[in-house]
């Protein structure tokens, strides 16, 4: 996992790493119990305050992103899964509401748009 910020961003800093961590699960790229860079590492390879880092992965592990254990570092929750499917919930709903505006207005009905779903979704079986 790489990790990029930059000074020139409206983001501030702990902002720009969290939604990287984020995205790295998400993804797949970091999987439930893999380990993330520890603060004071993350810190100096970033070349920022170690309460920047700090601020991103409490951020990380008030959202349930992450888990912290003293002593041994930080790791990726493995309740990090509902988080993602609520997400990708979210993004789906989003473009169903934008979907069933564009076949309001151009007079699809109900059936049609549901059977294009119905085909769109089994294409790829």
């Amino acid at each position: 996992m790489e990790i990029v910020v930059s000074n020139k961003s409206s983001r501030p800093l702990y902002e720009q790493i969290a939604s990287q961590v984020k995205s790295s699960i998400m993804s797949g790229e970091l999987k439930a119990g893999d380990a993330i860079p520890s603060v004071r590492s993350l810190a100096k390879s970033l070349q920022i305050s170690v309460l920047t880092v700090q601020k991103a992965y409490a951020t990380l592990q008030d959202e349930g992103f992450i888990e912290s254990t003293a002593g041994k570092g930080c790791y990726v929750s493995a309740q990090n899964q509902d988080f993602y499917l609520e997400e990708q919930q979210k993004k789906i709903e989003e473009r169903f509401v934008e979907a069933i505006e564009i076949a309001r207005a151009s007079g699809i009905d109900f059936d049609k748009l549901v059977g294009l779903l119905t085909l769109l979704y089994q294409e790829d079986d």
